[in-house]
């Protein structure tokens, strides 16, 4: 049986790293298994997985030989991953899909970092949020970047209260 399309087995294998060295033991391990030869198919180092980097090559070998005598890495954690386990880190999603109007949000970055706000507006197409600072004397709306939040309290909706 043959086919003129082959369809490669792979497997995601996760290393342990030392944190905040995720970027750097991702790019070395690509310079190493491309200067070796070694069938690396990718490399996944997630802002949200602090101290792990995933590998996605052919078997458990390839990885031991590509990481192998790196200061930054721990250890490689015994068995492997299914894409299904990463999938949802993979898909993008809307920044302002998860709020929603009179949830209480921290800001994050800019001038009013650290600051909590409520939202008063959404505007879906700009990913932009309008706020009112909760901290201070006066209402001082703001108009801001959904991604420079993070949210603290969802709002309570009175159809919720009921159930």
């Amino acid at each position: 049986m043959s086919s003129t399309t082959e369809q490669k087995q792979t497997s995601i294998y996760p290393v342990k790293t030392t944190g905040g060295q995720e970027r750097t033991v991702a790019t070395f391990v690509a310079e190493r298994a491309k200067q070796k030869s070694k069938p690396i198919y990718s490399i996944l180092a997630l802002d949200t997985w602090k101290g792990y980097v995933l590998f996605e090559a052919p078997n458990s070998q390839v990885v031991d030989e590509s990481i192998q005598g790196f200061k930054h890495i721990r250890s490689k954690i015994p068995g492997m991953m299914q894409f299904s386990d990463i999938e949802k880190f993979l898909i993008t999603k809307s920044l302002v899909a998860e709020l929603g109007e009179g949830d209480t949000v921290e800001i994050v970055a800019g001038p009013f970092k650290g600051m909590r706000a409520k939202i008063s507006r959404i505007e879906q197409a700009k990913q932009e949020i309008t706020v009112v600072l909760v901290d201070t004397p006066y209402q001082m709306p703001i108009t801001l970047n959904a991604g420079y939040t993070k949210i603290v309290e969802k709002a309570k909706h009175p159809s919720e209260e009921k159930a």
